[in-house]
């Protein structure tokens, strides 16, 4: 039988940041905005774990936790760190479980 290897199977470690200066990152994070804003998730999120945007890493996550996407939420919420987020998430996994057992 095949060993599972020592980092698991599910690959949850952050993107390397990328190397800008201030203003870069500043523009960069405005563009981020906008493109969230105006409902382009997937490349402003691409933007935001780009540069380590704590916030918008967050709200990408809030958005994906109302689609009831709890995985990419929960990621997200790994990368940015959010602890009190990722425990809220858990409680509702949690009582999402205990229905299921309860049917």
């Amino acid at each position: 039988m095949a060993e599972i290897p020592k980092e698991g199977f599910i690959k949850t470690t952050a993107p390397k940041r990328a190397a800008v200066d201030s203003a870069q990152k500043a523009a960069l994070i405005r563009k981020g905005n906008q493109l969230f804003n105006k409902g382009d998730i997937g490349m402003a999120k691409k933007i935001f774990l780009s540069l380590g945007y704590t916030d918008g890493i967050i709200r990408s996550g809030n958005f994906y936790y109302k689609k009831a996407d709890y995985w990419e939420a929960y990621r997200l919420y790994s990368l940015a760190p959010a602890p009190d987020r990722i425990e809220s998430l858990a409680r509702r996994m949690a009582e999402i479980v205990r229905g299921w057992i309860n049917e």
